[in-house]
């Protein structure tokens, strides 16, 4: 089995793509604890090895970050053999009967004119900032639009969380497309 990395605008996170589906359709999961991971047995293997701080699951691809103060010449070697025996052995990403929290989703409820914005921010961070950000080891899921202010927060996740970019990706990338596109929008925010 051959597994490919490649380096994200996050240093601290790399992507690993080890050939076949990792969360396919079902995700994307993102483990931000060990805690976190009890129904994916991959993200539980991946947190044995010390320094890993951060588990993704995308489609096809497990984003892995570290702890800052670790180096990835330690790291990496057991990262790879941990997906490289995990998919060996045959085992299940997510355990069947386990639930594992995919992308989070809104409580909230929009009417009207709002219900209209809000179904267009999600169209254009589905179909074009998602299939872009994925291609670095990260994912950004819509949180929330507040109508009265014009704010859209967006959950960043895997490579995104904590990437020194992700505040410029957010400003200059989504915020300015966003704004091109929904002229309601003024600004976007990370969600907390």
């Amino acid at each position: 089995m051959f597994i490919q990395t490649e380096s994200t605008p996050n240093p601290d996170t790399l992507k690993f793509i080890p050939g076949p589906d990792v969360a396919g359709a079902a995700g994307p999961f993102d483990f931000a604890r060990p805690e976190d991971a009890v129904a994916s047995p991959l993200a539980r293997s991946l947190f044995e090895v010390s320094g890993v701080e951060r588990v993704f699951l995308g489609r096809d691809f497990v984003a892995v970050s570290k702890q800052e103060s670790q180096e990835w010449t330690q790291i990496k070697p057991l990262v790879l053999a941990a997906i490289m025996d995990h998919f060996v052995a045959g085992l299940p990403v997510i355990e069947a009967g386990k639930s594992a929290s995919a992308a989070p989703t809104s409580e909230i409820i929009y009417e009207g004119e709002a219900a209209e914005i809000v179904q267009e921010i999600q169209e254009l961070i589905e179909t074009r900032v998602r299939p872009a950000v994925a291609q670095d080891g990260g994912d950004i899921v819509f949180d929330r639009f507040e109508p009265d202010t014009g704010i859209v927060h967006l959950h960043m996740r895997g490579a995104c969380a904590g990437c020194p970019s992700s505040t410029y990706t957010l400003k200059q990338g989504i915020e300015n497309m966003l704004k091109a596109y929904v002229p309601e929008v003024t600004a976007v925010e990370a969600a907390l």
